[in-house]
């Protein structure tokens, strides 16, 4: 069963950084959208995650073990618990040709940075590959336990 919990962990990985992905890519396509559907520039959203505890009894005596120095707590994966905006202050751009252009000429820009959020989307990729890497080597090892069986 440690196969299971340890696959459940990876996938859970898998998924945030994907969600993480999706809000990077988001974030990137809107780099120039002065107007929404609420009529504001588009703010930089941001993902917000949280561990999942085990709260079964092997768990729950293996993380009493480690308060006392005898073990390793077992965790239990990791989920987006919300997707946030940045309230950083928008940029102002001087361009008054521009249709959202104030009375002095400045249009207000998103708060998105296009390099944060490329280091962000690559920062995710490389998590994500590392989380299949750990799905696939724990299926494996599973595999390879199954064929001794058969021997």
């Amino acid at each position: 069963m440690a196969f299971l919990n340890a696959m459940n962990i990876s996938a859970s990985g898998m998924t945030a950084q994907r969600m993480r992905l999706d809000i990077a890519a988001d974030n990137i396509t809107n780099v120039n959208t002065t107007r929404t559907e609420n009529g504001e520039p588009y703010r930089r959203k941001m993902v917000v995650f949280e561990s999942i505890e085990n709260t079964n009894f092997g768990s729950v005596l293996q993380s009493k073990m480690a308060r006392r120095g005898k073990g390793n707590a077992n965790g239990g994966g990791v989920r987006v618990t919300e997707i946030i905006e940045d309230n950083r202050d928008l940029k102002s751009v001087y361009d008054p040709t521009h249709p959202d252009a104030d009375e002095n000429g400045y249009v207000q820009m998103p708060n998105v940075d296009l390099l944060k959020e490329t280091i962000d989307s690559m920062s995710a990729s490389r998590a994500y590959d590392a989380n299949l890497t750990v799905f696939n080597t724990i299926k494996t090892m599973a595999s390879k336990a199954l064929e001794i069986g058969r021997q």
